[in-house]
């Protein structure tokens, strides 16, 4: 299922939202994009009012495109929340910017990636109340870093993704 607006491209940071209506989790990807980093988390309701603070991470980072969660329901579908995901993401973008809003765009699958954060944080040891108001980044690094696997580019600058989809077609 294609969740993407535009291609993303490769070259440079990638920075990920995980985006909820108290709290936004953002994470980025290395400048070869292939390891994703938490980096924070924000006041939607803040990204909202002012867009200067995304924008600051879009320069600060150097961001080359955006990776956005998308909650599908269980059956791959996009259902309520997603599409009340991409009405806040649009708000987001609107409020950042033209600089913000022209950058590529992919909407990535993100199903369980909160769960998968809080398991990671129980098994590390750590508390809830230590990884309160953590977890959002985490899970903006989940998305990212699936996504970053799922697109790896190869020496031929080919995505592991694509060329699968290319050897699914010669067969």
């Amino acid at each position: 299922m294609g969740l993407g607006v535009a291609p993303v491209a490769r070259a440079g940071r990638l920075l990920a939202l995980d985006v909820g209506d108290v709290r936004c989790g953002v994470a980025v990807s290395d400048s070869r994009a292939t390891i994703a980093t938490p980096v924070s988390v924000e006041d939607t309701a803040r990204l909202l009012r002012d867009g200067s603070r995304l924008r600051t991470l879009v320069r600060d980072y150097e961001a080359t495109g955006l990776i956005i969660g998308l909650p599908l329901t269980l059956a791959g579908e996009e259902g309520p929340q997603a599409r009340h995901v991409r009405t806040l993401c649009a708000r987001l973008l609107e409020a950042a910017g033209p600089e913000v809003a022209a950058l590529p765009l992919y909407f990535a699958d993100e199903r369980h990636s909160s769960s998968q954060a809080a398991d990671a944080a129980r098994r590390s040891g750590l508390t809830t109340r230590e990884t309160r108001g953590k977890l959002d980044a985490h899970a903006a690094t989940l998305i990212l870093q699936n996504y970053l696997d799922a697109h790896d580019m190869s020496a031929d600058g080919q995505s592991a993704h694509d060329q699968a989809a290319q050897d699914k077609g010669r067969s």
